[in-house]
């Protein structure tokens, strides 16, 4: 076999081609989110981004409580089983759905008294539509991921993100104000849901409570890593709002996502093609060994120039880019960027213990992680939001290499 050979075959691979495709679809969304980002940047004030923030914050700590397990379990799960999983997940995804709809707008209330702004109410409930809507193709769209037709996928997630932020961009110039972050989201939620249930023919069959048990007992640890994992993503952002100002939110908000959105954005596409990647090769210890290592060579290949590059230009393109307003944000965003290095490899080994049914070792990690996290953060506002960027970096240098060797260190050994 020649060289070229070699190469045409490690990278005809299907999960090279998946991950190619949505690291496509991520490229054209940061596009069109730069410019909007740029739009944004320009029209809204610090203050907005700060309540945008507190907004999408509340709706991603609901919207965890979706990521329980269900999806992990049926693309896990053998294929004879396939279809009565299938068809319990549905009618359980409408009772979780509904009840996050009720359970975000009740409480509006109470985290408009905790920031004290009663503008957040509306925008809290607002945002909550969007979950009496997905359960329409959930499941389609997980057995679309079960099945590795992620190219599905890469384009659906393009077409519904970049539309999104171009009406962003659009409701911001009009003077929405926090509304051009908000809006759009709910807008474009039906067009998720048309692709995914046009793309796949499975349907519900009659009602039925059967196998609940058993997708709770399976989803039970992989909610509590999800609940921790969304935890921590946000822990900062409920830190700074309340310990520091709304306006310093805003500063910060902006440099989270101007610093680490590109690499976030590689860092989910690497996730979401690695696990069904791993689960299809449960059976053979061998393959299963050499796709986790193969994917964290090429989650190093692809991340971690992206960050050092992304870094190490900050202080030239953000004034050029964002305008001089934001200088202040150039520290917090290199700190915050530099941070995204060992995510995917983490995010790589907690795929690992959830790929051999073992998410009761990645949910311990997560427990260990957060309340680390917590303190960090918490110390860290002593020294503004500097201080807080500083401890993001610190733990996340520290506690991520750590669990991604542990986890290394079984697959290595391990033989069956």
């Amino acid at each position: 076999m020649t060289v070229f050979d070699q190469f045409r075959q490690k990278f005809s691979s299907r999960f090279i081609q998946n991950l190619g495709w949505l690291s496509l679809s991520e490229i054209v969304i940061r596009i069109v989110r730069l410019a909007t980002t740029v739009i944004l940047a320009r029209f809204l004030s610090e203050y907005d981004y700060g309540l945008a923030a507190i907004v999408l914050t509340v709706n991603e700590f609901t919207q965890m409580l979706t990521r329980c397990g269900i999806s992990a379990k049926l693309i896990q799960v053998e294929e004879e089983r396939l279809e009565i999983l299938a068809n319990s997940a549905y009618w359980l995804s409408w009772l979780i759905y509904s009840g996050l709809f009720v359970i975000q707008c009740i409480s509006a209330f109470a985290i408009a008294a905790f920031y004290r702004d009663n503008q957040l109410i509306f925008p809290i409930c607002a945002t909550s539509i969007i979950y009496l809507i997905v359960p329409i193709a959930h499941i389609q769209a997980t057995l679309i991921q079960r099945e590795n037709r992620l190219k599905i996928i890469a384009v659906t997630n393009a077409l519904q993100i970049s539309i999104g932020n171009v009406l962003t961009a659009l409701f911001a110039f009009l003077g929405f104000g926090m509304w051009a972050i908000i809006l759009p989201r709910v807008l474009v939620a039906p067009l998720w849901v048309i692709i995914n249930y046009h793309h796949h023919a499975w349907r519900p069959k009659q009602w039925t409570t059967d196998h609940w048990g058993e997708l709770f007992r399976f989803g039970r640890h992989v909610l509590g890593v999800e609940l921790l994992k969304t935890l921590r993503n946000n822990l900062d952002y409920l830190i700074v709002g309340r310990m520091i100002g709304v306006r310093e939110l805003g500063t910060y908000y902006f440099a989270f996502n101007a610093g680490l959105g590109i690499s976030l954005s590689f860092i989910t596409a690497i996730n979401t093609a690695l696990y069904p990647h791993l689960c299809a090769a449960r059976a053979n210890w061998q393959q299963f060994q050499q796709r986790y290592f193969h994917s964290l060579k090429i989650t190093a290949l692809i991340i971690v120039p992206i960050v050092l590059l992304q870094s190490s230009l900050a202080p030239i393109y953000v004034p050029i880019v964002f305008s001089q307003k934001w200088i202040e944000a150039i520290p917090i965003l290199i700190l915050i960027c530099l941070s995204a290095i060992p995510r995917p490899f983490a995010e790589a080994a907690s795929a690992v213990w959830l790929a051999i049914d073992k998410p009761k070792i990645d949910l311990i990690g997560s427990v260990v992680f957060t309340v680390v996290l917590a303190i960090a953060l918490v110390i860290g506002t002593h020294w503004q939001l500097t201080g807080v960027a500083i401890a993001v970096l610190a733990t996340h240098a520290i506690f991520q290499p750590l669990f991604t060797l542990l986890t290394t260190r079984f697959v290595m050994q391990r033989t069956t």
